[in-house]
């Protein structure tokens, strides 16, 4: 007789419940694009990922397991370790200086001026327009021989007819100059974050004479180290992913002389360029280790300088 005692008293908080959240089957409405995406579109595609990472496959015939040949193959390929090279160059040169880029905007946008939401909005844009074609082309067009770049120095006397696109020299760089230059993104989140140092801690350090040089490195940059850090972790990882700029601004060769030669320009010759589609699955998982690597060790060294409240 308990026995079914309990077991009505489990019914019926059953549907007491289902009574208290009538809104699941909608939330799961709503989240079902997202999970379908998460499924379809990333989990998936990375587990195919991962197993043909080990094989030889064309895309024309069946893959044809090889085990660890494809890693092995990258570490004697030369083209690979110079695209390490470029790449590496390319995310310590711009990391830095686009952050440091952001944080001066932000800090001067921070003490406010008349039409703060229109300069905003217009640093942030290239930030929204740096990663399309159009801007490769025009940045292309910028520091041609007879581009934008050359015209300006010319105003100083400096008659130079160079491409530093075309230069081996200077290619990549100019691509570090465009990346610096989506700044925007980062600017936008210092701001936030600086709207929300207390102005108490100026006032008290102002009192105690410290000047503005003092209270930036002592008051600011402790209380913005939270923001600072995760703008330094989100543009690492979207440095190495960096693709369209060299694509469009090399043809897709990677030119001139290799010299803006990205991982993932390479990734996509040897993936889309010679069919080695399990070539490319091995050096896209060696990337992601790259970045994971870097990731861990940025969260590593944040408990020597990220302040917390806690």
């Amino acid at each position: 007789m308990s026995y079914a005692v309990e077991f009505a008293s489990l019914v019926k908080n059953r549907g007491k419940a289902k009574q208290k959240h009538p809104d699941n089957k909608a939330a799961c409405g709503f989240m079902a694009p997202w999970a379908l995406g998460a499924v379809f579109l990333s989990l998936i595609p990375m587990v195919a990922s991962v197993v043909l990472s080990f094989t030889k496959y064309n895309m024309l015939t069946s893959p044809r397991f090889v085990g660890l040949q494809n890693f092995a193959a990258l570490f004697k390929d030369v083209r690979f370790r110079h695209s390490l090279r470029v790449t590496f160059t390319y995310v310590i040169a711009s990391v830095p200086l686009q952050l440091l880029a952001a944080l001066a905007l932000a800090v001067i946008l921070d003490r406010g001026m008349r039409g703060l939401a229109f300069y905003r909005s217009a640093f942030y844009l290239p930030s929204m327009l740096g990663g399309s074609v159009a801007i490769a082309v025009l940045w292309k067009m910028v520091f041609g021989s007879d581009g934008l770049f050359n015209n300006f120095l010319n105003m100083f006397g400096l008659h130079l007819s160079q491409s530093w696109i075309g230069n081996p020299a200077t290619a990549n760089w100019t691509l570090v100059a465009l990346h610096v230059w989506q700044f925007g993104s980062a600017m936008v989140i210092f701001l936030a974050g600086l709207r929300q140092i207390p102005r108490e801690l100026y006032e008290a350090a102002s009192v105690d004479g410290a000047g503005k040089w003092r209270q930036f490195r002592s008051i600011t940059i402790p209380m913005l180290s939270p923001i600072i850090f995760f703008n330094l972790v989100m543009s690492i990882i979207n440095s190495f992913q960096t693709f369209t700029q060299a694509f469009v601004v090399s043809g897709g060769t990677g030119g001139p002389s290799d010299s803006t030669l990205f991982y993932t320009l390479y990734l996509y010759q040897q993936g889309f360029g010679q069919l080695k589609m399990g070539y490319a699955s091995a050096m896209a998982w060696i990337l992601v280790l790259i970045v994971a690597v870097f990731t861990l060790i940025n969260f590593a060294l944040s408990k020597y300088w990220v302040y917390y409240d806690d």
